[in-house]
């Protein structure tokens, strides 16, 4: 059932690392910057002291594949109920049904309900009424989904997606057009209930509206699942982080990417903040740490110069509708020195999600040869993975990896495809791939 306590604000920490050090003529510079935010607890009800609110809106696939077999609409049922008992006093709450269509199934006003012993007992028995039938258009379902989550002032505006097929009632520039729309306005958890779904749209989903993507290939595992989608949540305080990049004339972008606890480029998605800055989302917080790589090209310099290559901090809105306020920053330097051992020396954690980066990579790479019939380039691929995934002590990748392929020598990456593999190993190890483990320090 829900839980009462009491929201904080949380506190956020940047620490950056790095080898700053660089031989004559060098220009790369890359960190590893880890941002933690603590003490936020869980937070429902208010993402400030000032009392700011929470939103979300479950959207339950009731296309007419979820009659097959009958137990994926029942465990959908469930499942939302379970998500609806897990909400905060005080939430802002709706359940959308999705086919070609979406309609609203609670409150069904055009609006939100908040939260308690009465909504919650309401919005469990409309649930009774949900039932297969229809296509597939989940751009309708999210558009509505924005609609629902503007009607209210929020300041944490949060969306959970369950789909069993594919999106096959609307054309991918539409979802395109509709995600595109949708980024900024609210984050969204995607999961894919089955083995009938399509993993790029599930994950690309997730990815747009920076949320989580994850496969339940068995109904049954559907109401564990969506009590812990809210549960994560319901935990978050502050909405709207941007990661700020700061650099010095003359310094260069090479890219920005979350490398943990996922995989996320997040190059693309810059916009200007002022002379020399550029800001990144990363969504909404709670009590949680995350990786991001930074690389950045400086101009050349002589040795023994050193500079400021970038500086990066987070910066959140202003509840009170202000300028945005700083929470924490750290630096990026460059130091210039003839001493070889210090300029090749690689930092622990750079090298790390380096590797973990093209671990993700490899895995779509052999899976995508695997599913065109190039097994050469399959084996290859998934092979280094083993590697990459034995070397940096990513377990749970490697397991995924084993039910793919048959593993002969994991240190160097000696493997044979499986004649036989599950739909459902193949699609979890695709829709986890860009999972990674933290570096230890």
């Amino acid at each position: 059932m829900a839980n009462f306590s009491k929201p904080t604000v949380p506190q956020f920490s940047v620490d950056v690392y790095q080898n700053e050090f660089l031989p004559e003529g060098g220009r790369e510079v890359s960190a590893i910057v880890t941002v933690t935010s603590t003490g936020g607890g869980t937070s429902g009800v208010s993402g400030y002291a000032d009392g700011a609110a929470a939103g979300v809106v479950i959207m339950v696939d009731c296309s007419g594949s979820m009659d097959y077999p009958s137990t994926k609409m029942r465990g959908a049922r469930e499942a939302t109920a379970a998500a609806v008992d897990t909400l905060r006093d005080g939430t802002s709450f709706a359940v959308v049904a999705g086919t070609h269509v979406a309609k609203e199934v609670y409150p069904g006003n055009g609006g939100l309900a908040v939260a308690d012993a009465r909504t919650r007992a309401e919005a469990k028995h409309a649930l009774r009424s949900l039932s297969a039938g229809g296509g597939t258009a989940i751009g309708t379902w999210l558009r509505l989904a924005d609609r629902l989550l503007s009607s209210a002032d929020l300041t944490i505006r949060h969306g959970i997606l369950l789909t069993d097929g594919r999106n096959e009632h609307e054309s991918p520039e539409e979802l395109r057009a509709a995600l595109d729309a949708c980024a900024g306005r609210f984050t969204c958890d995607a999961r894919g209930v089955g083995t009938d779904w399509e993993v790029k749209e599930v994950t690309g989903i997730a990815s747009a509206l920076l949320g989580t993507a994850d496969i339940v290939a068995d109904p049954a595992g559907l109401a564990d699942d969506f009590t812990v989608m809210m549960e994560h949540a319901m935990g978050k305080g502050v909405a709207d982080v941007v990661l700020r990049l700061w650099t010095p004339v003359g310094v260069e972008i090479g890219y920005v990417k979350q490398v943990a606890p996922t995989v996320e480029d997040l190059t693309g998605r810059r916009t200007e903040a002022g002379p020399r800055a550029g800001d990144y989302p990363t969504g909404s917080w709670g009590d949680e740490s995350r990786d991001y790589h930074v690389s950045v090209r400086v101009p050349q310099a002589a040795i023994g110069q050193e500079m400021l290559a970038a500086r990066v901090s987070l910066i959140a809105p202003d509840p009170g509708g202000g300028d945005p306020r700083p929470l924490s920053q750290g630096l990026v330097r460059a130091v210039w020195t003839d001493d070889l051992v210090m300029s090749t020396s690689i930092n622990p954690q750079v090298a790390h999600y380096t590797g973990q980066a093209e671990l993700a990579n490899v895995i779509q790479q052999g899976l995508d040869a695997r599913k065109s019939g190039d097994r050469d380039g399959a084996t290859a691929k998934l092979g280094r993975a083993v590697q990459l995934a034995a070397a940096s002590g990513n377990a749970d990748t490697a397991k995924l990896l084993s039910k793919v392929v048959d593993v002969v020598d994991a240190a160097t990456g000696t493997v044979r495809l499986k004649a036989k593999v599950a739909e459902a190993d193949e699609m979890t190890l695709e829709t986890r791939s860009t999972k990674t483990v933290r570096v230890k320090r």
